[in-house]
């Protein structure tokens, strides 16, 4: 991508109505202009995450509402090319990972929540942190889950669970995770124990944790009978992702912008540079193939993390 300051325009993909994924059009449209502590950063890499096409088929519009045209996507992983007049500690050509105001789905984005890439760290995989360890340390931070306690997840071998259950474990946690049987392997290597989900899932988890487990984390579906089974009620159990949450009695926690944090990305951005922490492989698209990045999550199935480079 060339320096912005060249370019009036950039390539950005937007819908301007609900729908599926053929309605993600790839646009030029102006490039966008920093103000107060916003930075400019020339994407390297944007996440693509189920918020987004949750939001773009329209099913969430009576909880969130979307302006259009939309340009989607929240994380992004890029180098600074202008600053805001009231940004701080940051300049032109840093190279920085956070939040997204304006959608990563673009050339270019504009960012009030950065924070420095360690040098160590690809830009996949920078940008690969910020929803999914935002998520992972809300679910963690309402359960507190401590050393010796066990906790399980349900949905451990995605982005999310990935992260919360190595979390866990340094902390002292035992974690066991549910995931399709080809991630096992995977899971084991990075200390949990897994079982497979779906039908006689809390027998399962009862053979792997005969003294009960402490707290469940749920970022998948269909688990949440289980849970309460294994929990004997609703207590310490959250769930991330299953709109069942709210016919149980179950905490279902979405979060929120004021729930982001540089501090947490500073933390996690460190810990995978130096390979304390594992994220999962990257499966990369091209802008212009956005929708197909969108089909491809929507499909589910693979463990790693999809991303427009």
């Amino acid at each position: 991508m060339t320096n912005s300051h060249a370019k009036q325009t950039m390539k950005a993909v937007s819908y301007s109505s609900y729908g599926g994924p053929e309605v993600l059009e790839t646009h030029d449209v102006p490039v966008p202009e920093p103000t107060g502590n916003q930075v400019r950063l020339v994407i390297r890499a944007a996440g693509v995450n189920p918020i987004d096409w949750k939001l773009r088929s329209g099913s969430m519009a009576e909880v969130m509402s979307v302006q259009f045209p939309k340009i989607p996507g929240s994380e992004v992983a890029g180098v600074v090319d202008a600053v805001g007049p009231e940004a701080t500690g940051v300049v032109v050509g840093d190279e920085v990972f956070g939040w997204s105001d304006t959608g990563g789905y673009a050339e270019y984005a504009l960012a009030s929540i950065v924070v420095p890439k360690p040098k160590g760290l690809s830009w996949t995989d920078a940008a690969t942190i910020p929803v999914a360890g935002e998520a992972a340390t809300r679910g963690l931070r309402l359960l507190k889950p401590k050393s010796g306690e066990t906790l399980l997840v349900n949905g451990a071998s995605g982005a999310v669970g990935t992260i919360a259950a190595q979390l866990a474990l340094d902390s002292g946690v035992t974690v066991i995770g549910t995931a399709s049987e080809k991630h096992h392997d995977a899971l084991r290597e990075l200390g949990v124990t897994p079982t497979t989900y779906g039908e006689g899932l809390a027998d399962r988890v009862r053979e792997l944790a005969p003294n009960g487990v402490d707290a469940v984390l749920d970022v998948g579906f269909g688990g949440l009978e289980a849970a309460m089974d294994l929990r004997g009620g609703t207590d310490r159990i959250v769930t991330l992702s299953d709109g069942a949450a709210f016919g149980l009695g179950i905490t279902f926690s979405s979060g929120n912008a004021g729930d982001r944090s540089a501090e947490t990305l500073r933390r996690l951005g460190a810990l995978a540079a130096d390979g304390t922490l594992a994220l999962p492989p990257a499966r990369t698209f091209p802008l212009t193939d956005a929708a197909d990045a969108q089909r491809a999550g929507e499909k589910g199935g693979s463990r790693g993390k999809i991303l427009l480079r």
